[in-house]
């Protein structure tokens, strides 16, 4: 087996939404049988000759197969480079992988060689086996598995948006970027997630080769963190972005995070106006509620509380509690407007603190009285 991935140092968003502080890179990898050999992934469209340079380089004059385990450009966008170089290579993947693959790049339909759940592929003294896990984050995703060697490359399932010249993971340093990867892509399917994790607990495992960031060796360290990320179980903690364009918003959060602090709960704080959206969706995996803070324009929240708000509704958290916190001038429909933007958020909401301009010594005591009910709450969770 070879890496020959392309590591992409410079990419600072993703789907021009998702910020990389980091980087990324995209996996492939090429595992050459007795009589076959495979490349399982491919890479972004602009680093396609750069894969090709990589396949080159191990003298690789035939690739039989292109696995394609998921139809995204970042994986899939090279194939019809790489058709073109090596064009007797079959595209495998699954049935609706095609659908989306002839769509997308419009590769020939009789370029394709489907494939059925828990189906196996020889290359001669190594076996591919592909096992369906929709929905880790498209439909028509699988995971391919090298059983001699019990390896399994995944795609995204697992992955981490982090470049490094590292071929394997590091686990103290991995940490953080495959929870925020889990945070922005995969958070949304958790259900779906857990049902996935059943299929790779029925393989024995020896490495996981995803196709972005660096590799496990310790396969039980992934499994294992997206098994929490993943639970329904959350944490003592508050997650508090906000929006404060004069400073009376900014009071009612700075007395409300002290407020929580003081009775022992974990506070995640965010300054909407200058923070990675992709910390705030980090903090969102484990907590137990989410307190937005928003000042009010033109009678309704700031847009940026509002994008954080379709953020939230778009991640769907398994946060249980959720609430608003503001200032407003002469009035408004903040709160209304808020709550019809989280329909998919399954939240109980309290009752909100709304002050009108400075906050006032009565906003104050119920912002006490808030964090009394937060804690009340994580209380009967046996959370807090």
């Amino acid at each position: 087996m070879y890496s020959v991935g392309v590591i992409d140092w410079d990419r600072r968003l993703f789907d021009e939404l998702i910020p990389l502080p980091d980087g990324t890179s995209y996996n492939a990898y090429v595992v050459g049988g007795g009589e076959k050999t495979a490349l399982i992934d491919a890479a972004d469209p602009p680093f396609a000759e750069a894969l090709l340079d990589n396949l080159e380089a191990l003298g690789l004059d035939r690739i039989d197969y292109m696995v394609a385990n998921h139809a995204e450009q970042d994986h899939s966008g090279a194939i019809p480079a790489i058709l073109e170089r090596y064009p007797m290579a079959l595209v495998v993947c699954t049935p609706r992988c095609k659908e989306l693959l002839v769509d997308h790049l419009q590769i020939p339909a009789e370029k394709f060689l489907t494939v059925e759940d828990r189906s196996t592929l020889s290359l001669g003294g190594k076996t591919l086996e592909f096992l369906y896990t929709p929905w880790v984050h498209w439909p028509e995703t699988m995971v391919t598995y090298l059983k001699e060697d019990e390896i399994l490359f995944p795609c995204d399932f697992f992955g981490s948006h982090y470049a490094t010249s590292d071929l394997f993971a590091d686990p103290k340093i991995i940490y953080e970027p495959a929870k925020r990867y889990y945070a922005e892509i995969m958070m949304p399917f958790r259900a779906v997630i857990r049902k996935n994790l059943e299929v790779v607990d029925s393989l024995e495992i020896k490495m996981i080769a995803p196709s972005h960031g660096p590799l496990h060796p310790d396969p039980s360290f992934i499994i294992e963190a997206y098994r929490d990320w993943s639970s329904e179980e959350v944490k003592n903690e508050v997650v508090i972005p906000f929006v404060s364009m004069h400073g009376s918003t900014r009071l009612m959060v700075d007395h409300l995070t002290g407020a929580l602090i003081a009775r022992g709960i974990g506070v995640r704080r965010f300054d909407i106006a200058v923070s990675d959206v992709g910390k705030i969706a980090e903090a969102l995996v484990d907590a137990a509620t989410l307190v937005l803070g928003t000042c009010t324009v033109l009678a309704g929240p700031h847009p940026n509380a509002a994008h954080v708000a379709f953020l939230a509704n778009a991640l769907r958290p398994k946060t249980r509690f959720a609430t608003i916190i503001g200032s407003y001038g002469w009035g408004g429909k903040t709160v209304k407007a808020i709550q019809e933007a989280i329909p998919l958020l399954k939240v109980e909401v309290i009752e909100p603190v709304l002050a009108k301009g400075l906050p006032t010594a009565e906003d104050y005591q119920a912002l006490d009285q808030l964090a009394d009910e937060i804690l009340r709450r994580h209380r009967e969770l046996g959370i807090a």
